[in-house]
């Protein structure tokens, strides 16, 4: 299964991709940053945005795509921003039948570190020990991406599709995978027409 993971930003849109496989391996296979200039208006901002993460998509075919959920900020412009670059990434994958999972910080830095409050070097040193790097990547954005990545590969809404992961889900983690996953399919055959 490959997964391609989202931290929205306007300036910088983190994209990190991995492959999930059996025994919930996991490998690294792409990091990058998708850019937009403060300097162009904002329209063409979203537009290189999204012109990115749809490459990006398109190149690595991903079988899901992780975002980070936009919380509450009190900034407004840089929580306007985020919601835009996410929802673009939600609009990308909707248009190619990907199914999108959102997972919120806390699920992030949970599922990586086994602390929900574990501080941002935490998380990188972790990704880059999970998917054996020899550095971790950076900006932080593309580090925040690969570990958006990582938490939808061990949480139970992608351990169906992943051979053995099945084996370590409790029964109530099983049944929520697999209504997760029927809501999943149902939405893109409805999408398909079928």
């Amino acid at each position: 299964m490959i997964i391609l993971g989202v931290d929205p930003g306007l300036t910088r849109c983190g994209v990190g991709v991995i492959e999930a496989g059996e025994h919930r391996r996991l490998s690294f296979i792409h990091v990058d940053v998708v850019r937009s200039s403060p300097d162009i208006t904002q329209d063409l901002r979203l537009l290189a945005i999204y012109n990115g993460l749809s490459e990006k998509m398109d190149r690595f075919e991903p079988d899901a795509v992780s975002i980070e959920r936009v919380f509450a900020q009190s900034n407004r412009n840089t929580v306007l921003g985020t919601a835009q670059a996410a929802g673009l990434a939600m609009l990308a994958a909707a248009q190619r039948n990907i199914p999108v999972a959102l997972h919120t910080p806390t699920e992030a830095k949970l599922a990586i570190t086994g602390n929900g409050q574990a501080q941002k070097i935490q998380v990188e040193r972790m990704v880059t020990r999970i998917l054996n790097l020899t550095k971790m990547p950076t900006p932080a954005d593309a580090a925040d991406a690969l570990a958006l990545a990582i938490c939808h590969a061990l949480r139970p809404a992608g351990a169906l599709q992943g051979g053995e992961r099945e084996q370590h889900l409790t029964a109530a983690q099983r049944q929520w995978a697999e209504a997760a996953q029927n809501s999943t399919r149902r939405r893109i055959n409805h999408d398909r027409g079928m």
